[in-house]
């Protein structure tokens, strides 16, 4: 397997340089978790670093390569929104409880 020496932006891994495995085209995985053990012993706390291009030449605006820019939100959702899937929508409360048109009136 190919790796390829890939600087880390912010977070526990700030200004670190690491290599990092490739897949079948050669690029990087698009987020890279970081498990860091609890020194309670508990479960470990992930950090969540996102995939961004490094930079681009001067002259013919070629891609210079891949770098990690930390992530405090964690991962976000992924992949493709397609429109015949309906997102989770949060809980609406009954038209009685929010006081909506069938609610008699007092």
């Amino acid at each position: 397997m190919r790796s390829e020496d890939t600087p880390f932006v912010g977070g526990p891994l700030d200004g670190r340089v690491l290599p990092v495995l490739t897949g079948l085209t050669g690029q990087p995985p698009k987020w890279y978790d970081v498990p860091v053990p609890d020194a309670a012993g508990g479960p470990p706390i992930v950090h969540a670093y996102r995939r961004v291009p490094a930079g681009f030449t001067r002259r013919l605006g070629v891609q210079r390569g891949w770098r990690y820019e930390y992530a405090p939100e964690g991962r976000g959702s992924e992949g493709p929104h397609w429109p015949w899937t309906r997102r989770p929508h949060p809980r609406r409360p009954p038209a009685s409880e929010a006081g909506g048109p069938d609610t008699p009136a007092r």
